[in-house]
């Protein structure tokens, strides 16, 4: 295909100090190139990324560091918190070099609560020395994380991001309008990257199609010296219809308060009465303390229809990187980031070459369901088995107290990685599993129920 070209002005000032590798903040107009993988001259490829959470910034910092001209928009660019639980998995500190710093509170215990009011100690016999659970404030992670993006050169533009212009053909250029300091700017861009969480305008802008969310709300409280000390390594799960339908509560333990909070999917009008049925249950621990902040936030519950359309991808939460039954979500949102922008440094050549939305999805998303897709099904299934009521949620608490489930689940989460298993102790906890759920009357009681345990049966 002969190579086709198209100059756009450009009508953009940063007002910004500029990267170290950038002399200036002038910015040339902008030449795209219709080819795919078809050279670029006299500049390299340049990319925006919408979002500068844990997504948006690790997908700028590998952007940058492999030679992309890199813009990172970032409207929220102060210290306020998006509401998160703040955990991260062990080996996330080594592979996102994540100094310990930042780390507030090593969890080695957790307790994880029924219905009933069973509780299981989870991880105090299974976790080895040197293991935990890193705890984390979002608005410092993600601080740490812009700062880093722009040491490997990226450019913070401290702007809203009000409309993307999708081109009607590869010859021409992503627009990007941004409110900047009360101006609305246009930047032109060979390619998008969006990280701007569940509500994605980048998504709605390439009709990605979507998702159902859950409702994530939570308190942070200050509590008095003595209730701290009781929460200074420890963090609690909580199941039951009083504080979700259809998800979990939690108290997580932060630099110096606790996070309370609960989700749901399918009552989140209802959210404020399952905020109050955790604040019941945890009513004595917390009792004597004081809210500091009051947060909400939705939350991605499956990956978007559409994922990379054209030369826009959707990372993080604007993809639905959530996982079920764990609502874990940081690691996958600065995973996916790193993984999609390796991809357009490695399908460009260093920022040389043009990309289209084959090399996306070949470098990218081909990549991304081959590590992840297993994993974010195996939860889904586990969540439709385990949080679909009371009985079922007793004898999800129940199988909790097993070593072997406990070191089985350790290990994938704080690693990110399958466990070294067992096929005796793998039978032995299907055949636990099966019995828990006939002791709590699962098994046989509902039409349905034995298609989920068959689904748990393929995975052991």
């Amino acid at each position: 295909m002969a190579a086709a070209a198209q100059a756009h002005s450009l009508l953009f000032n940063p007002h910004q100090k500029p990267s170290h590798r950038r002399p200036s903040n002038r910015i040339r107009p902008l030449t795209i190139t219709a080819a795919s993988n078809a050279p670029i001259t006299g500049r390299k490829l340049r990319v925006a990324v919408i979002g500068g959470g844990p997504a948006g910034s690790s997908a700028a910092e590998a952007l940058a560091a492999g030679g992309i001209e890199t813009f990172l928009f970032e409207r929220n660019n102060t210290k306020t918190p998006k509401p998160c639980g703040g955990a991260i998995p062990l080996c996330m500190l080594d592979e996102f070099d994540i100094p310990l710093h930042l780390v507030d509170r090593r969890v080695t215990r957790m307790k994880i609560v029924s219905p009933s009011n069973l509780t299981v100690d989870f991880g105090s016999k299974t976790l080895k020395p040197h293991e935990y659970i890193p705890m984390l404030r979002r608005e410092v992670l993600d601080s740490f994380l812009r700062s880093r993006a722009e040491s490997a050169g990226a450019q913070l533009v401290p702007a809203l991001v009000t409309r993307l212009d999708v081109p009607s053909s590869a010859a021409e250029p992503y627009l990007i309008h941004h409110n900047l300091n009360g101006q609305i700017r246009t930047l032109a861009v060979d390619a998008v990257v969006g990280a701007d969480g569940a509500n994605s305008r980048v998504a709605k802008s390439i009709n990605a199609g979507d998702y159902a969310v859950a409702m994530a709300f939570q308190e942070r409280i200050r509590l008095p010296d003595d209730k701290m000390e009781y929460y200074r390594d420890l963090a609690e799960m909580y199941v039951g219809d009083d504080v979700s339908p259809d998800f979990y509560a939690w108290v997580f333990p932060k630099c110096d308060h606790v996070a309370v909070g609960t989700g749901t999917v399918s009552s989140k009008q209802s959210i404020k009465l399952y905020q109050q049925g955790i604040r019941q249950r945890v009513s004595q621990k917390i009792s004597g303390g004081r809210v500091i902040r009051v947060e909400a936030h939705p939350i991605p519950e499956h990956p978007r229809p559409v994922r990379v359309r054209g030369r826009v991808a959707l990372i993080g939460d604007a993809a639905g990187y959530v996982t079920k039954c764990s609502g874990e979500g940081i690691y996958f949102a600065a995973r996916s980031g790193r993984m999609c922008g390796e991809a357009i440094v490695k399908a460009s050549e260093g920022g040389d070459k043009a990309i289209g939305e084959a090399d996306l999805r070949r470098e990218y998303l081909r990549q991304w369901d081959g590590e992840f897709a297993t994993t974010f099904r195996f939860l889904d299934g586990l969540q439709r088995v385990f949080y679909r009521s009371n009985a079922a949620r007793e004898a999800l608490v129940e199988l909790c107290g097993d070593e072997y489930v406990q070191r089985m689940t350790f290990d994938s989460y704080l690693y990110k990685r399958l466990a070294e298993r067992n096929g005796w102790e793998d039978l032995r906890m299907f055949a636990g599993t099966v019995g828990s759920l006939i002791r709590c009357r699962i098994v046989g009681r509902a039409r349905g129920y034995g298609g989920e345990v068959e689904l748990l049966n393929r995975f052991v």
